[in-house]
């Protein structure tokens, strides 16, 4: 059984406890495989699940994002069959699924086709969380911008 002892850094650290509690709760919950799904990056600030939803229509998926926590739920259908089912090889039960989303992240859309239910996802850093250059002696404030710092590099030569 693999265990991690955080304790030692809990004790020598602030404010990270959610980190922690994230760590000790995906180790205790690797059970239920179902529905297969995959997590993609984009680019810098753009994610997008993918979720195997076979047999599932949109009016069985309820999608719900909170801070911090994106839940999809589905629901089981009772078909009424025709005939009688010699071999049951499709799953037709109810999921649930939790990710735990970084700060700032929100759904952008949904997208259900062929069987996969797509969730595109988009960080927004505020403004006010940005990083601001200062100017020794002003009062001038600009956002730090990755792209600024080669240009001001070129603008100084």
């Amino acid at each position: 059984m693999n265990r991690f002892d955080l304790t030692p850094y809990r004790r020598s650290t602030v404010g990270f406890d959610r980190l922690f509690d994230l760590l000790e709760n995906n180790a205790r919950n690797t059970g239920d495989n179902y529905p297969p799904f995959n997590i993609e990056r984009r680019n810098e600030d753009a994610y997008r699940i993918t979720i195997a939803v076979a047999g599932f229509t949109s009016a069985d998926l309820d999608i719900t994002a909170q801070q911090n926590l994106l839940t999809v739920q589905g629901r089981k259908r009772d078909e009424g069959s025709d005939g009688e089912m010699l071999h049951v090889g499709i799953a037709n039960r109810g999921f649930e699924r939790r990710f735990e989303l970084a700060d700032y992240v929100r759904v952008e859309n949904a997208d259900l086709k062929d069987g996969l239910l797509v969730v595109d996802l988009v960080r927004e850093v505020p403004e006010a969380m940005k990083p601001k250059k200062i100017a020794i002696g002003g009062n001038k404030l600009e956002v730090v911008d990755g792209d600024k710092k080669g240009d001001d590099a070129a603008d100084a030569a």
